[in-house]
């Protein structure tokens, strides 16, 4: 009897220390114009925090509490009222945030528009089940069909979707990448890159293929590499 207690009790404490897991999340701001905020307020609908809108690479991880949650950001940290709890102005730029997402991206865009703060963003899932190190995430933000090889790896996105590819190498090397469109007006598929990549297997991976206004679709790679202590399990 008393065994199958201290089995009870210990489970209770993993599955509670489980619960105790901060989320991560690391922020991007892409394609940001250059009068474009460089910091604003994380707003969890408890507290905020302020963030940083890097552009070039991801910004530092930051803890998110857990929960089902609604994040807004806001160009000034929320004022309550007197005797008030805090609350998120409506036409903030926001988004919902699910409990089960333990780790994740908040990607930044300008949306000049909105007076509270003049961005949107997306929340994207880095769960550590899902997108494991070495793993790359390919965004194809453009109506290009995008296609290739990386490494041992075939790439093929279709327009404004994502997709996951495993490692390219099994270690630390370079490797080489041969990348092709397609755009929607026309068949013939162009070459977009050829060259070598380097590929570190403790690091997780995320490309953007975008539209910057010049004739090819051009290709953000950003590494995600996390020091244990900024790890979500």
């Amino acid at each position: 009897m008393y065994l199958r207690l201290f089995i009870l009790l210990l489970s209770s404490l993993v599955a509670q220390a489980a619960d105790e897991t901060p989320r991560t999340c690391r922020i991007l701001f892409l394609n940001a114009p250059a009068d474009g905020p460089e910091k604003l307020h994380l707003f969890d609908g408890i507290s905020s925090q302020e963030v940083e809108l890097t552009r070039m690479s991801f910004s530092p991880v930051y803890k998110i509490p857990s929960g089902d949650l609604t994040l807004a950001l806001l160009t000034n940290p929320p004022v309550p009222k007197a005797g008030e709890d805090l609350v998120m102005p409506p036409n903030a730029p926001q988004a919902a945030l699910a409990a089960a997402i333990s780790d994740f991206y908040l990607i930044v865009t300008s949306d000049p528009k909105n007076k509270i703060a003049p961005v949107k963003f997306q929340i994207v899932s880095a769960n550590a089940k899902s997108f494991k190190p070495g793993q790359q995430l390919w965004f194809n933000l453009t109506e290009n069909t995008i296609g290739g090889v990386l490494g041992t790896q075939k790439l093929l996105i279709k327009p404004q979707s994502r997709n996951i590819i495993d490692a390219p190498v099994s270690k630390q090397e370079e490797y080489h990448v041969k990348i092709q469109f397609k755009s929607p007006d026309n068949q013939r598929v162009e070459p977009l890159c050829e060259t070598n990549w380097s590929h570190d297997p403790q690091n997780r991976s995320v490309f953007f293929v975008i539209d910057d206004g010049s004739l090819l679709p051009r290709i953000l790679g950003i590494p995600d590499f996390r020091s244990k202590e900024d790890s979500n399990p």
